[in-house]
């Protein structure tokens, strides 16, 4: 797999096996982040529930869902070209009814709805919980929308189907929301203010998960660090709970550690974290546990201070440094990636070369480079001229992704002669003799198949790599199966 993108959506559709008790089909397709996807399952259990299997055959749906994203201008291009694509099936198939779901629903919703009048319903990232209510809505010939934003984690009571999964891995959700609002970033006004799951809840997902035969979890939020539990509530409102609240909060190195210790033989992964939040103690619990990865997803967004002050990160270049040499120091062979954007509105030609340098500086493993995009409603877009000529964008992202190409060879290369833990995924896409699967650090390893199985944690000694996979053969089954 190619790690070094230029942003483009993903889109995948998703089935479970079928009740007898159903009598519906649900088609439903999603881009973007992991949380979307994640809320693809939330949706999928819900329906279920309401008389809907899910299909991946979208002539036999009788509901189409789309789970968008609006975090780039491309992305939203992806899913009106899909939603086209719907309602012309729609005029050979009038019983077929389409939603939107996600962050575009809540930008959105007055266009889709009245003015083009290509969707039926439309639902915000809180409001999976009124889906029944809302399809009969649009099964009456009525129009249905709900945006509003919670105040409360919305679906730690439900469990999700598990879809988006090759049986091994699972994404295990634990915040919801933003707080920090970057200019750039519409998550904040999409899915509302941080807020956090009970920690009770999400052990016993994991635990549930351990017990179906599932061997890697990624804790996942907008902002993981950030996680906070204290009994409810809003983050921002920690400072009015009780002595005893504070007392017994738990924070994200204490849940990272329970969730270790609950199933030392399970993998654990998160994402993602912001510089400004991450703090030592979570570093500390990482070099704790032997089965938690050796990974960390920190984007930089950008190398020049003045360029993150206007995009309001909240922290200097030289303290993103200084949280980079700590984990190194107390994690040494720790995998770090990045978020980039190119072109934010003001970048000059010096702006360009500090991120350049801040990638020298650091030589991730991998990265996600995109194009400044504005995002109607953020900050950027309200204060801010997208005045950095587009031919400008390309050039420079062009060479941000020629010198992270370097990097992943450079960071690929240092896993030649070692032997490292696998857990198998699935066939390599590139060969069906040979099994893919991903070491500590969060990079895909090929190795030839031989008597193992998808699932098994395999030793296997590298000799080989590209700019993206190593390339070995493997030794024997590690200790962990």
């Amino acid at each position: 797999m190619q790690k070094t993108i230029d942003g483009s959506a993903q889109g995948t559709t998703i089935s479970n096996k079928k009740n007898k008790k159903n009598s519906r089909n649900l088609y439903i397709e999603s881009y973007g982040c992991a949380m979307n996807f994640a809320d693809s399952e939330i949706v999928a259990s819900i329906l279920a529930n309401e008389g809907f299997n899910t299909t991946d055959k979208l002539e036999d749906a009788d509901l189409v869902l789309v789970n968008t994203c609006s975090i780039r201008e491309k992305a939203e291009l992806t899913v009106r070209k899909r939603l086209e694509k719907y309602n012309a099936v729609k005029k050979h198939r009038p019983h077929l009814k389409v939603g939107v779901l996600g962050c575009m629903a809540e930008r959105l919703k007055h266009k889709f709805l009245e003015e083009e009048k290509i969707v039926d319903m439309v639902v915000g990232p809180d409001a999976y919980k009124d889906l029944p209510n809302l399809i009969q809505e649009i099964d009456a010939g009525r129009d249905a929308v709900n945006v509003v934003l919670s105040k409360e984690e919305t679906y730690g009571d439900i469990s999700p189907v598990r879809l988006q999964t090759n049986g091994v891995s699972a994404l295990v959700s634990i915040t919801r929301g933003c707080d920090n609002m970057c200019t750039f970033c519409v998550v904040p006004f999409t899915r509302g203010r941080e807020r956090s799951r009970d920690p009770h809840s999400i052990l016993g997902e994991v635990n549930d998960l351990w017990e179906k035969g599932y061997k890697e979890i990624t804790l996942l939020g907008q902002n993981v660090d950030s996680y906070l539990w204290y009994g409810g509530g809003l983050k921002k409102d920690f400072v009015k709970a009780s002595e005893m609240q504070k007392a017994t909060a738990v924070n994200f190195s204490t849940l990272l550690g329970m969730v270790a210790a609950a199933q030392p033989k399970m993998r654990i992964r998160f994402s993602t974290s912001n510089p400004q939040d991450m703090t030592l103690d979570v570093i500390e619990t990482m070099a704790k546990y032997d089965n938690i990865c050796n990974h960390i997803h920190l984007p930089v967004q950008s190398g020049s201070n003045r360029i993150l002050k206007e995009m309001n990160r909240l922290h200097t270049i030289e303290e993103y440094f200084e949280l980079i040499d700590t984990i190194r120091k107390i994690i040494p062979d720790c995998g770090i990636s990045q978020d980039i954007i190119s072109g934010f509105p003001t970048e000059t030609e010096e702006d360009h070369q500090d991120t350049l340098a801040a990638l020298e500086y650091v030589k991730y493993d991998f990265g996600y480079m995109y194009l400044y995009s504005e995002r109607p409603g953020t900050m950027a877009a309200r204060k801010l001229e997208d005045d950095v000529p587009l031919e400008i964008k390309q050039r420079r992202l062009a060479e941000i992704i020629a010198l992270q190409r370097e990097h992943c060879k450079y960071r690929t290369e240092e896993h030649l002669g070692k032997t490292e833990e696998v857990l198998i995924e699935g066939t390599s896409k590139k060969s069906d003799t040979q099994w893919m699967g991903r070491n500590s650090q969060s990079t895909v390893v090929v190795f030839h198949k031989e008597n193992y199985k998808v699932g098994d944690f395999v030793n296997v000694k590298i000799e080989d790599c590209t700019s993206a996979t190593l390339i070995g053969e493997a030794v024997e089954y590690s200790k962990n199966n």
